[in-house]
């Protein structure tokens, strides 16, 4: 059976790929339901949900369509998130393997650094890298990727100093494969599943995270984001509450299906660990 399959194998998830799956077709699809700029003034301004069939979802106080935002927001969240934990894994993965293999001062130096960026709590290094450095989608990226890259570090590097003492990496030692082919082929297949499954926690922290910036005014003005739907929303959150729970309960959900998506992928590469051992 394959991984694929284990992992719908299991409700969790079954539940959070279906989710995500829905997620992604709102994102893709966004252009085709809702054709042209999210952030144009569309209509007449606080339009309550389905009180007209031309606005589902209402308009928010400028008179823009809540349904595209929602849709292009769930683009946003889910290009941002992916992107940024692909980032915080690349780099945490390279320093993880670098710092396990290599030992001695190497290591001491790498996991010193880790230590330094997991002081910093992700959410407040994010918000001073993005006030110093500007508003842009690439920022938030990097920004928030270099508040994530620490845990798949330390993960990496302890699968890593476990694997490396394993009987088949001494067999490779002894028949004169390369250091780099033994890292590459032998110990960072191994060390991978643990931390594939730490990735749909760091994409959830990262989808929060570019909320919580977009909240803040710090996101990329020029996008839909759920957290400035959010934020819209809290001048008139007793007459219009609409504005900021929708695309909360969006973020909400999004997060959940994260969430199970990753239980279930533990609980999937779980199974193939037992198998292998």
């Amino acid at each position: 059976m394959s991984r694929f399959r284990r992992l719908l194998g299991t409700w969790e998830g079954m539940a959070g790929f279906a989710i995500l799956i829905i997620l992604l077709l709102f994102g893709l699809l966004a252009p085709i339901l809702s054709p042209g700029d999210p952030l144009r003034i569309a209509g007449r301004a606080l339009l309550a949900p389905f009180s007209d069939p031309a606005f589902p979802l209402g308009t928010d106080r400028l008179g823009r369509d809540v349904l595209a935002g929602l849709l292009y927001g769930a683009r946003t969240s889910l290009a941002v998130g992916l992107a940024a934990a692909f980032s915080a894994m690349v780099l945490g993965v390279c320093v993880g393997m670098a710092a396990g293999f290599s030992g001695g001062f190497v290591d001491e130096a790498l996991m010193r650094v880790v230590d330094a960026f997991q002081i910093v709590p992700g959410f407040l290094l994010a918000l001073a890298f993005v006030s110093t450095i500007g508003v842009s989608t690439p920022i938030v990226v990097l920004a928030i990727a270099l508040g994530a890259w620490a845990d798949p570090a330390r993960l990496t590097r302890a699968q890593v100093l476990a694997i490396r003492e394993q009987d088949y990496v001494a067999s490779a030692r002894v028949i004169g494969m390369h250091p780099a082919e033994i890292a590459f082929r032998e110990i960072l297949p191994n060390a991978l599943p643990p931390v594939l499954a730490l990735s749909a926690t760091i994409v959830a922290g990262a989808i929060f995270t570019e909320a919580a910036l977009s909240f803040l005014g710090l996101g990329n003005p020029n996008i839909a984001t759920w957290g400035a739907m959010i934020a819209e929303g809290r001048g008139v959150l007793r007459s219009a509450a609409y504005l900021s729970v929708i695309p909360g309960a969006a973020l909400a959900v999004t997060v959940l299906g994260v969430h199970l998506f990753s239980e279930g992928l533990g609980k999937a590469l779980g199974d193939d660990g037992g198998r292998g051992a």
